[in-house]
């Protein structure tokens, strides 16, 4: 077989050769003894799939094709089968080059989505809270499992902030882990509607801010000396400051080096708060050793917002014309209230492909 793209060929082996090991590996009994090891090596075995299956697919097609040209020579009813057969070669190609774009590194990472209130006032909560119920039930559509590790409520039902973990079940294929498609989450969302306290009708405009963080996968990653933490206890409450503990059970911890402050008040034990807040330290502090040490990180992770500003929106939902827009990739939807009951792949296939699309060009245009 002549390979139309040697050189993508030659891009693909190393990959082919790591996936063969990967197998290799996953029948060796030291390995299999090693419960970390063998889940590390399976998700690397799962990640290198999709380019062993497009590399077979675009041989498969050029064999075709090759054999295709072969029969054409001494019978030209075969030539009209060669444009097809090209065709397909092309798509199984493009297909491999894409999945040949270096990753993400943390797109098999599970997140710690942080939701919060901004401009807006209770209305800005309640908005809060149609997020949260949103990537609840995204979660639960993709076969993820999603927790509230820590929620502070707004007096009308919402949120003024809250976090949720939300994690994988088994090893997801490359693509499907809660960071690939929850990181393009991260920004300002907008809401236009008739607020429940409007009077008179009126449409009002607020905003809620996303944060994405990849979590932690061993503590080893994020390195936390004795002294740099303050750990102070208090008790919890609830809206309006009633109080819902007898005890002091809340937690907040602050990260002297960075002066990063944690809180977590939901679990009924200071210690189940204690992880909780560990968990979303190790989370922030990942993120902040990424962005200082790579100054060439993901498009995705530098534009998430970290303030609530309007001006900074990635998305509106209007509800009085059941529409939703986002403003990165153009992509524009007459059924909000779907994707408000978490049929949110629509919209992210939107950010994945302008993404996919910028990579491309970039590739093809040296870097540049």
């Amino acid at each position: 077989m002549t390979w139309t793209d040697p050189a993508l060929a030659s891009s693909a082996r190393p990959a082919l050769t790591e996936h063969a090991e990967c197998e290799a590996r996953l029948a060796d009994p030291e390995v299999l003894a090693d419960p970390a090891l063998v889940r590390k090596v399976n998700k690397r075995y799962a990640a290198l799939g999709p380019v062993v299956a497009a590399y077979h697919a675009l041989e498969s097609a050029e064999d075709d094709l090759e054999a295709a040209r072969e029969l054409a020579a001494d019978d030209e009813a075969f030539a009209a089968e060669i444009p097809a057969l090209e065709a397909t070669r092309d798509d199984a190609a493009e297909k491999l080059r894409l999945l040949l774009l270096p990753r993400d590194p943390d797109d098999d990472r599970d997140v710690i989505l942080e939701v919060k209130a901004g401009e807006g006032g209770e209305e800005s909560a309640l908005f809060a809270g149609d997020l949260v119920r949103m990537y609840l039930r995204y979660a639960e559509r993709r076969g993820w499992s999603a927790q509230i590790i820590d929620a502070t409520d707004s007096d009308l039902g919402g949120y003024k902030d809250v976090r949720i973990a939300v994690k994988a079940k088994g090893v997801p294929g490359p693509g499907e882990a809660p960071w690939a498609r929850l990181k393009y989450e991260g920004g300002v969302h907008r809401v236009q509607r008739v607020p429940v306290t409007e009077s008179q009708g009126r449409i009002h405009t607020s905003a809620a801010g996303v944060l994405v963080l990849p979590e932690v996968e061993d503590e080893g990653e994020v390195e936390i000396g004795p002294n740099d933490l303050r750990i102070d206890v208090y008790r919890s409450s609830g809206p309006g400051g009633q109080s819902v503990n007898t005890t002091d059970s809340a937690v907040r911890i602050t990260h002297l080096p960075t002066g990063i402050v944690v809180s977590c008040q939901n679990e009924k034990s200071q210690l189940q708060n204690k992880e909780a807040a560990l968990r979303v330290l190790r989370a922030r502090l990942l993120q902040a050793a990424r962005d200082a040490a790579d100054a060439e990180a993901s498009a995705a992770r530098r534009s998430q917002v970290r303030t609530v500003d309007r001006s900074e929106r990635i998305r509106t939902y209007n509800f009085p014309e059941n529409r939703i827009a986002d403003h990165r990739t153009g992509f524009k939807a007459y059924n909000l209230d779907v994707v408000l009951d978490g049929e949110l792949d629509p919209v992210v296939g939107s950010a994945i492909e302008a993404d996919d699309a910028a990579r491309m060009a970039a590739l093809a245009g040296g870097g540049e």
